[in-house]
């Protein structure tokens, strides 16, 4: 499933396309992805695109009355063609704008949503999730109090959207290395001196992924329509069994909470 950083590289990717243009039609192929398509996307005809923005995973188009919702899922991708172009499979639905090109969302599993949030209001899916990673609402005190009477790995916690959204099992898996932060240890065991350095950790590791992704993201109107994922630079995560980059230990790969979790147990604890 996508990472926060490939969400934000798509928002930023598509976002000249769309944003000072109108939305002319909403064409949906196959309504029944992981939700059914609401009829209020549909009706969202000749309206002006405000901006493109993003909560978490999630994709924001706003319009006058609302945004609609855009979840990747597992495996969609968006491509921006030019109007008309022949469907392929698994090209589920189109967004037509008014110069000439189309915002395409293709995903072969359906696992992602096309939803609808009135203006005014917020999404249920939206609705409880803990703070942006960027933003200055996550902190130590925030991730302290999050963590006090917690018992669970501090990996699993990072992960729970309800603490802060975004830090998914890669960059979960990083930012523990980095920090020095053992990622079964319970979360109220994590020590205000790691805190300190977990929360600033977390930050940096995004934005440079989201860098990285900026500068290496195929353009989206380029003739696959495909940007892909871009290269990232990892130290621990998909390095199980390999040494450790700081002291040469080999790296441990465990499952927790049915997650690949790769850590060294020299440098952190």
């Amino acid at each position: 499933m996508p990472e926060l950083p490939e969400v934000e590289v798509s928002r930023q990717g598509i976002s000249p396309y769309l944003e000072d243009h109108h939305l002319v039609q909403v064409i949906a192929r196959q309504r029944q992805l992981r939700w059914w398509i609401p009829d209020e996307v549909l009706a969202q005809l000749n309206q002006p695109i405000l901006s493109v923005t993003r909560r978490a995973k999630y994709l924001l188009i706003q319009l006058p009355l609302g945004d609609i919702v855009l979840h990747l899922g597992m495996s969609g991708h968006l491509k921006v063609l030019p109007k008309g172009t022949p469907a392929t499979k698994h090209d589920h639905v189109d967004l037509v704008l008014s110069s000439g090109m189309t915002l395409r969302l293709n995903d072969t599993r359906r696992f992602g949503a096309v939803l609808w949030q009135p203006k005014g209001e917020v999404h249920p899916l939206l609705a409880k999730l803990g703070p942006e990673p960027l933003s200055d609402s996550f902190n130590i005190e925030q991730l302290a109090d999050a963590f006090a009477k917690r018992s669970t790995a501090v990996k699993q916690v990072l992960m729970d959207n309800h603490v802060v959204v975004g830090v998914g099992n890669i960059y979960a898996n990083e930012a523990l290395f980095k920090a020095g932060i053992l990622p079964t240890k319970p979360a109220k065991e994590v020590s205000l001196q790691q805190l300190e350095a977990l929360v600033p950790v977390i930050k940096t590791t995004l934005a440079e992924a989201i860098k990285q992704g900026g500068t290496t993201l195929k353009d989206f109107s380029q003739a696959d329509g495909k940007p892909g994922y871009f290269a990232q630079q990892l130290l621990v995560y998909g390095r199980g069994a390999k040494p450790c980059i700081t002291c040469s230990t080999v790296l441990n790969e465990i499952r927790l909470g049915q997650r690949s979790t790769v850590f060294c147990a020299q440098c952190q604890r």
